[in-house]
C-alpha cells in the first residue's frame, strides 16, 4: 500500500510509483456517501482518479475549474429548453459532477489538498447550481411563458444554498458539544489522578441521541444497514436534490415535478436533522449538567469551550458522533478530506449531518 508521500515522490528511475485501483479505493473514498455517489458516480471516479495520478500531472484545482466549465455548458444546453437539448445538459451535468467527485479524491491521495482548494471548490459548486437553475428554469419560462418556473429557480438556488449553510451550523454545534464534554471529562479525570493529567486517557463514551433512539428505535438498525454499504441515512440531501432537479427531471420531460418532488424531500429531511440536533442539545445539556465545569488554570480547553458559545466552533464533518476523545490530533479522523475542513460539497467532498 502506498503513502501519501510515496504517491508524491518519483522513483529513482524518475518516474511516480504507478497507483492501483485498490489504493485509490482504500484511500480516498468516503467512510459514507451520499447513495447517488457511491452507486453511480464512484464505480467511474475512483477509474479516473486512478488514470489521472498515474498518467497525468494535472493538479485537483485544474479538474475543479473542469468541472465549472461543463457546469456551465450544461447550463448553455438547459437555457435551449427544448428535449433534445435538456437531455444534452443533463449528460453535460452529471459528467460535471464526476469531476467535481475526482478533484477531491484527487487531492487526497495526491496530498495537495489545501484551505483555498476547499474554498474555491465549495464556492464555483454554488456557482455551478446557480447558473444551471436559472438556465433551466428560465429556457422553460422563455419556451412556456408560466411564471412558475421563475419561482422554481429561485426555489431551486435557496434550497441548495440552504442545505450546505445548515450542515456546516449542524456540525459546528455538534464539534462545540463534543469539544466541551471532551474538556469537562478531562477536568474529571485530572481530579481522579490526583492534579495532574492522565497520559493517554480517552474520555468516555457520552450518548448524545439517547432521546432520538427511544423515539426511534428502528433508526440504529436502518442507519447501520446503509453505513455497510457506505450510504448515508440521509437520503435526500444537496447531491440528490441536484441529481433530481438537473438529470432526472429534464431527461424525463417533468422539470417542474422533479423539482418539487426532490425539494419537499430535501426539506422533509433536513427537518430530521434539526429535530435530530434538538433532541441532541438536550440530550448534551443532561450531560454536562453531571460533569464538573472546567477550570482553566486546570483545562486549557475551556477557551475553547467559550468560543463554542459564541458560535466559533468548527468540525471536520457534520454527522453525529458518539465516541468523544479530548483534543490533540488524535481527535482529527483519518481520511477527513483537507481541501474543505467541516463541509459535504456538492461533490462529494462536505460532510454531512444525518
Amino acid at each position: 500500500m502506498l503513502t501519501t508521500d510515496q504517491a508524491q515522490e518519483p522513483r529513482p528511475d524518475g518516474r511516480r510509483e504507478a497507483v492501483t485501483l485498490a489504493d485509490v479505493r482504500e484511500r480516498v473514498c468516503k467512510r459514507r456517501d451520499a447513495w447517488w455517489t457511491v452507486l453511480l458516480v464512484d464505480p467511474t471516479a475512483v477509474r479516473l482518479v486512478r488514470w489521472t495520478a498515474n498518467r497525468t500531472r494535472v493538479t485537483p484545482d485544474q479538474v475543479t475549474w473542469a468541472a465549472l466549465l461543463l457546469g456551465l455548458g450544461a447550463a448553455g444546453c438547459f437555457a435551449q429548453g427544448r428535449p433534445g437539448w435538456l437531455a444534452a445538459g443533463a449528460l453535460l451535468y452529471h459528467l460535471s459532477f464526476v469531476l467535481d467527485c475526482v478533484d477531491g479524491k484527487l487531492a487526497r491521495l495526491q496530498g495537495r489538498g489545501t484551505l483555498f482548494g476547499g474554498w474555491l471548490d465549495f464556492v464555483l459548486d454554488r456557482v455551478r447550481v446557480a447558473c444551471c437553475a436559472v438556465a433551466l428554469m428560465g429556457g422553460q419560462w422563455l419556451l412556456h411563458g408560466q411564471a412558475r418556473y421563475l419561482l422554481l429557480a429561485v426555489a431551486v438556488v435557496f434550497l441548495d444554498m440552504f442545505r450546505y449553510l445548515n450542515v456546516l451550523k449542524v456540525g459546528q454545534i455538534r464539534a462545540g458539544m463534543r469539544q466541551r464534554i471532551a474538556d469537562r471529562t478531562a477536568v474529571r479525570q485530572t481530579s481522579a489522578a490526583g492534579g495532574a493529567a492522565a497520559p493517554g486517557r480517552v474520555a468516555a463514551v457520552e450518548d448524545l441521541h439517547r432521546s432520538f433512539e427511544r423515539r426511534f428505535p428502528w433508526y440504529a438498525d436502518f442507519r447501520g444497514h446503509l453505513l455497510r454499504h457506505r450510504i448515508r441515512p440521509h437520503l435526500v440531501s444537496g447531491i440528490e436534490f441536484q441529481m433530481a432537479v438537473f438529470i432526472v427531471g429534464p431527461v424525463l420531460g417533468r422539470i417542474a415535478s422533479a423539482a418539487l418532488v426532490a425539494g419537499a424531500g430535501l426539506i422533509a429531511f433536513e427537518a430530521a436533522v434539526v429535530y435530530k440536533l434538538l433532541l441532541s442539545t438536550r440530550d448534551f445539556e443532561q450531560t454536562i449538567g453531571r460533569l464538573p465545569a472546567a477550570r482553566s488554570s486546570v483545562n486549557a480547553g475551556a477557551g475553547r469551550a467559550r468560543r463554542w458559545r459564541d458560535g466559533e466552533a468548527t468540525s471536520d464533518e457534520g454527522a453525529p458522533e458518539r465516541r468523544v476523545s479530548p483534543p490533540g490530533p488524535s481527535a482529527r479522523r483519518p481520511g477527513t478530506d483537507a481541501r474543505r475542513p467541516g463541509t459535504d460539497a456538492g461533490a462529494g467532498r462536505t460532510a454531512t449531518a444525518d
